[in-house]
Parts: structure tokens; sequence; C-alpha cells
């Protein structure tokens, strides 16, 4: 006979100070087998752990995975496929897994990827996911930046590929969290500041792990210093009303 299937949990982790973690998916961690860790390929140190300083995890439970973030969306679904084959064996012996992701669980996070190759694996896996704390929330928190207050339209986005496509979604919302703006800022900060709202913006990047950047106001924010991976960008259209 064989074995019930682990159970695979799915945690959102920072970004931020540490801390920054539900009670109940510290729970699930402490009662976890296995602990799989993504780390970006090219780097010493995965983002995830540095966020869960100061909780102890068992370093025989850690398994890092070196994770290729390549656009080729045939190379994305073999690694993702090759991922979760191996996930999928240690839940079959009856081992728990917690897969670590950096903010929430579900916000334009590789955890979902990983989630939907296991169920079409495992179709009846025991499985539970703990929202995590946004890298916006982190960042608005950081900086006592407001995202939203009373009827102002909020719009969440990867950066577009252009800077007319970013205008119009400035100017068809009073906010606009961009994510994922990399080798682009250069020409987002130009054009934030031919919009004459500069002053209004705030930019944050690295929350609570070294190399943090916080920016309330990116007028005088040089690109070149500035990009980098776990960068987020608030963008306001018009002053904050005084209420």
């Amino acid at each position: 006979m064989s074995a019930p299937l682990g159970t695979f949990w799915g945690v959102g982790v920072g970004p931020g100070p540490a801390g920054y973690l539900p009670l109940a998916a510290l729970e699930a961690l402490r009662l976890a087998d296995l602990v799989y860790a993504p780390r970006a390929r090219g780097t010493e140190k995965s983002v995830a752990l540095q966020c869960l300083a100061g909780v102890e995890i068992d370093p025989l439970k850690l398994r890092e995975i070196e994770f290729n973030m390549d656009p080729d969306r045939s190379v994305l679904s073999e690694h993702y496929a090759h991922l979760a084959d191996g996930i999928a064996l240690e839940l079959r012996a009856g081992r728990s897994v917690a897969y670590l992701t950096i903010g929430d669980s579900l916000t334009y996070s590789t955890y979902g990827y990983v989630l939907a190759a296991l169920r079409e694996r495992l179709p009846d896996l025991p499985q539970r996911t703990f929202p995590g704390i946004t890298s916006y929330a982190a960042a608005a928190a950081a900086l006592a930046w407001p995202l939203g207050e009373g009827k102002e339209r909020v719009l969440i986005l990867p950066c577009p590929e252009t800077p007319q496509e970013l205008r119009r979604d400035i100017e068809t919302h009073d906010i606009v969290v961009l994510m994922k703006v990399g080798a682009r800022l250069g020409w987002v900060l130009d054009l934030l500041r031919e919009m004459g709202i500069a002053q209004h913006c705030a930019f944050a990047r690295r929350i609570g792990l070294p190399g943090e950047l916080l920016a309330s106001g990116v007028g005088e924010l040089v690109a070149g210093e500035a990009m980098g991976y776990l960068a987020t960008l608030l963008v306001r259209r018009n002053p904050r009303e005084e209420r």
C-alpha cells in the first residue's frame, strides 16, 4: 500500500525586515519535512532565505533550487516541469514540502506555475497556500505612502514596454504600482519628470535587505544606481489631497 501524499505548502516571505511572515505559515515551515528555497541564477544567496532571518529551519530540510527566469516560455515550461517532477517524488513518498516565494504567493509569482505543474501530476494533492506581503505593500509601509484613499483608482502592473503605454496607464488611474521595471527604469523616470509628477512618486528596492534604497520623490533618482532586482515604483498622478 502506497504512503499517503505529503502536503504541499506555498509560503510567501518578505520582502522586507525579518518577521514579515504569517503565524500559520511559520507553523507550516516547522512541520515541513523539506523546505524548497528558490535562488535566482547568478546569485549566491536565496533572497527568500534572507527574508527568513531569525526563523530557525533545520539546514537538513533545506533544498535550494536555482531559478531560470528565461523569457522563452518553452524553456520556462521545461524548467517548471523538471522542478515539479522532483517535488512530486517527495510528496509521493509521504514527505510534506514547503515552497518559499518572495512577496505574496500568488501575485506575479513563480509559485503559481509550480503549483499548476504539481496539480497536473497529483490531482488529489493536499495543499495550502499562505498569502504573503506584496512588494508594493511593503514599499508603501516603508515609505508611509498610502496606496489608495477614498475612491482613488489603483492599477498594479508589470512595467509596459513603451513610454506611450505607461503614460496612458498613468493618465487613466490615480495611482499606478509598477513592478518588474528592470532596465526600463531610465525612460520611466524621464517620463515621470516630463509629466511633472516625479515629486509625487516613490521608489523602493530590496526593502530590509543589504542594498536597500528608499526614495520618497524620484526627481533626483539616478536610474543606473537604483535599478536592480526587487524594485517597485509607486506612481501618483496628482498630489495627495489634504483630508
